[in-house]
């Protein structure tokens, strides 16, 4: 289960790689074709830093990671910005 603090955690930073995915201002269905694109080229274990402003991303977020098997370490929102910090999976 994803943590969901105010504001994500460098605790991964200092293990893994880590990319970042700005999505503000895009509505449903970008910010997902954009992670989905951005995860393909990554290397597993590598971590992702997402931000989006869409609140439809609270849903469809933990269900991509879900259903793709990656792992969604956390997610949290702050001042309109939804923040996910995901690891791609090894498949």
């Amino acid at each position: 289960m994803p943590k969901e603090p105010n504001e994500l955690s460098n605790q991964d930073e200092s293990n893994s790689s880590q990319q970042e995915l700005d999505a503000s201002g895009l509505y449903c269905p970008e910010p997902v074709m954009l992670l989905h694109n951005k995860i393909r080229d990554m290397e597993a274990g590598e971590l992702l830093r997402l931000i989006a402003t869409d609140p439809s991303t609270s849903r469809d977020i933990p269900k991509f990671c879900l259903y793709l098997g990656h792992e969604l370490l956390e997610s949290a929102q702050r001042g309109g910005k939804y923040l996910y910090l995901i690891r791609k999976s090894d498949t």
